[in-house]
C-alpha cells in the first residue's frame, strides 16, 4: 500500500476466524519484498492454527511477559531461521530465566546491564556476550510485532573478547589420555574421543547418529547439517573406528551418544565429566571445543597445510572454497591420520 505521503507498507488481507484482517507486515524499503512474502507466510501459518497476529501484535505492547516473548521468538523466528536455535534455548534457560515473570515493558537497561555483568562473574565474558546478543535481537523482533517500547538492550556494549587459541600440548596430551582412559561411563569417554579424533564441532557430535555413520572401505560420518549450511564428510581414522564399533555393542539407539535423561534422546551437556576429566589430568583452561582446535594444530605440526586442515574441519569462505574443492578425501584423511598417530605416541 502507498500513501499519500509516500510511504510504502506491506500487508497481508486476509480472512481470520471468518473476517477480514489487515495485517501490517512492515515498511518499505526497511522491509524487501522478499522479506515481506516471508513474514507473509508466518502470519498465515499462525492463521492456519486458528492464531490473529493482529491480536498477538496487540498483546506484546507491554503486556507480554520476557518468557512469553521468549517462547514466541523461538517458536516464530529462530527455529525458522536459525539452525543454532537450540544455543539460543539453552542460553535462556542457563542464564534468562530469572526475567521470565517480568512484564517486557518493566525491563530496564539497568536490569541488562546488571545481568550483563552477573553472567560475566558467574559463567564468563563469552556466555555474557551471546546472552546480550540474544535479548537484543529478542526485543528488535518484539519491536517488529508491535511493541512500542525501547530495546533496553540496545547500547550496553559487549565485554572485549580475545580470539582462543588453546589446544592440547605435547607436555599435556599424555595426562589427557590418561584421565580420559580412567573415565568410567564409557558412553562420555568415547564422546571426548571422537570429538578430538575427528575435530567436529561440539553439537555434531553430540546428535551424532548411527544411519550417518559408514564402516565400509573407507569409512566416514555424514554431517548432514553444519554451521555453514553445508553438508560435510568427515573421515574416520582407525582409531575412532574402533571407538565406535565398540560402542555399537552395547546400545539400539539410533543416537550413537544416548542418554535417558534429556528430551532430545542423546547427551546434551558432558561438563561435569569433563570437569573430572581435566582435574585428574591437572589441565586447565581447556574447553571441549579446544579438542577441535586440538587436532587442527597437530595437523600443522605434522606438516598439514590451511586449505588440508579447512577440508578437514568443513571450514568454508570465499577465497578458499575453490582451493578447497581441489583438496581430495584421501588428502585430508591421510593429514588426519598423521596428526592421531603423532597423538597417540603419547598415549
Amino acid at each position: 500500500m502507498v500513501f499519500p505521503s509516500g510511504t510504502k507498507t506491506f500487508f497481508l488481507y486476509r480472512r481470520v476466524n471468518g473476517k477480514p484482517e489487515k495485517i501490517k507486515l512492515g515498511r518499505f524499503p526497511e522491509m524487501s519484498p522478499e522479506q515481506a512474502k516471508a513474514k507473509a507466510f508466518q502470519d498465515i501459518a499462525l492463521i492456519s492454527k486458528g492464531i490473529n497476529p493482529n491480536v498477538r501484535k496487540r498483546e506484546l505492547r507491554g503486556e507480554a511477559t520476557f518468557a512469553e516473548l521468549f517462547q514466541r521468538y523461538l517458536d516464530e523466528y529462530a527455529k525458522v531461521r536459525k539452525r543454532s536455535w537450540k544455543s539460543d534455548l539453552g542460553s535462556y534457560n542457563r542464564y534468562l530465566r530469572c526475567l521470565d515473570n517480568k512484564k517486557i515493558s518493566n525491563i530496564s537497561r539497568n536490569d541488562i546491564e546488571r545481568l550483563h555483568n552477573s553472567i560475566k562473574v558467574n559463567a564468563g565474558l563469552y556466555a555474557a556476550n551471546r546472552s546480550l546478543a540474544l535479548l537484543k535481537i529478542m526485543f528488535n523482533k518484539a519491536n517488529h510485532w508491535g511493541y512500542n517500547g525501547m530495546n533496553p538492550a540496545n547500547g550496553i556494549k559487549k565485554f572485549q573478547e580475545q580470539a582462543r587459541d588453546r589446544a592440547l600440548q605435547p607436555d599435556e596430551i599424555g595426562r589427557f589420555f590418561k584421565a580420559l582412559n580412567e573415565e568410567s561411563n564409557f558412553v562420555l569417554k568415547a564422546y571426548f574421543y571422537i570429538s578430538l579424533l575427528t575435530g567436529a564441532r561440539r553439537g555434531n557430535v553430540l546428535s551424532m547418529r548411527w544411519s550417518d555413520i559408514s564402516f565400509g572401505a573407507n569409512p566416514e560420518w555424514r554431517i548432514e547439517t553444519t554451521k555453514n549450511g553445508e553438508i560435510h564428510i568427515v573421515s574416520l581414522v582407525p582409531q575412532a573406528v574402533d571407538i565406535l564399533k565398540e560402542l555399537r555393542l552395547y546400545q539400539n539407539s539410533e543416537w550413537v551418544f544416548p542418554s535417558d535423561n534429556s528430551k532430545s534422546g542423546h547427551i546434551e551437556e558432558p561438563k561435569k565429566a569433563w570437569k573430572r576429566i581435566l582435574a585428574n589430568a591437572e589441565i586447565k583452561d581447556l574447553r571441549i571445543h579446544d579438542l577441535r582446535r586440538t587436532l587442527a594444530s597437530w595437523q600443522v605440526r605434522t606438516g598439514a597445510n590451511s586449505f588440508v586442515i579447512g577440508k578437514t574441519l568443513g571450514h568454508k569462505n570465499q577465497q578458499a572454497t575453490a582451493i578447497y574443492a581441489r583438496v581430495s578425501k584421501d588428502v585430508a584423511r591421510d593429514s588426519m591420520q598423521d596428526a592421531v598417530d603423532a597423538m597417540f605416541k603419547f598415549k
